[in-house]
């Protein structure tokens, strides 16, 4: 780009100077560590356009492991938060208690305690409590989950109903079934030995009627993952639940960090996401 004069220079500085403000205000968040319980673990910060109203806003929980991992990481939020605000989302991205201080179906209810702060606070950045979509990646997919599954154990939290769930690659969606066979560690920790707990954590055993729509997308490259995304779908699908598989040729970590900037998927879950927003209020 060639640019001689002192008008042209000067236009081109501040064309790059408004760049940096709007790529700061996308992906800085404008409400940050917000509790919703009293210890240091329950917060979430919230990326959202100053001075909208009205916005539907994606729950955001982060995976690894049950144990570690959070709320701020790049692969959690930057590329979400960089494609949905200026689609006119809002974007609350949620810390929880890890192992071993609290186990995974606790977790869930961390979740469910954070989407109730949440909604209520929600007019004050901007947000429609009315208009939530959960979203969570590998662990947090499993707590996300649960939720869509059990959705009493959100609404003892005081949470109100929310539109819909993209689970993003699950760490779990049957554990008794991941448990009976060869397995990473990991789960040993999270889930230990007593098969009354399998059940009792595990989203297939727990789904018992129709909720909200979800998507469960999953990687091709692991093992059993898309079968019990099929199976699970399945099983809610029975229940009333409108539910869909989306399988990718992606890494587990590419599915968490990749949506938003790969194009083909990203469209597919926006397609997803819009419908549930032009579904009639509950």
């Amino acid at each position: 780009l060639r640019c001689g004069s002192m008008r042209c220079k000067w236009f081109i500085a501040a064309l790059l100077a408004t760049w940096f403000v709007v790529a700061y205000a996308v992906t800085d968040p404008i409400q940050r560590d917000l509790a919703y319980g009293s210890d240091p673990d329950q917060r979430f910060d919230v990326y959202a356009r100053p001075g909208a109203q009205g916005l539907p806003v994606i729950l955001l929980v982060h995976g690894g492991g049950w144990a570690f991992g959070d709320k701020a990481a790049g692969r959690v939020v930057d590329n979400k938060v960089a494609h949905w605000l200026p689609l006119g989302f809002a974007i609350v991205a949620v810390n929880y208690r890890m192992l071993p201080k609290i186990d995974p179906v606790e977790q869930a209810r961390d979740v469910a305690r954070a989407l109730a702060a949440a909604q209520k606070q929600a007019a004050r950045w901007g947000g429609d409590p009315r208009k939530f979509i959960l979203m969570g990646h590998s662990a947090g997919a499993h707590l996300i989950a649960l939720l869509a599954a059990a959705p009493g154990l959100a609404a003892e939290q005081g949470a109100q109903p929310w539109l819909g769930a993209v689970l993003l690659d699950s760490g779990a969606l049957d554990v008794p079934e991941i448990m009976n066979a060869r397995h990473l560690p990991l789960y040993d920790r999270a889930f230990g030995s007593d098969p009354a707990y399998w059940v009792a954590s595990s989203p297939f055993h727990q789904l018992s009627r129709g909720g909200a729509p979800l998507l469960a997308v999953c990687s091709t490259r692991r093992a059993s993952a898309c079968a019990q995304a099929e199976r699970f779908a399945a099983k809610a699908s029975g229940f009333g639940m409108p539910a869909e598989v989306l399988r990718l040729d992606m890494s587990h970590g590419e599915i968490n960090s990749q949506l938003g900037a790969a194009p083909a998927y990203t469209a597919a879950v926006d397609v997803r996401l819009q419908a549930w927003l032009s579904r009639p209020s509950r």
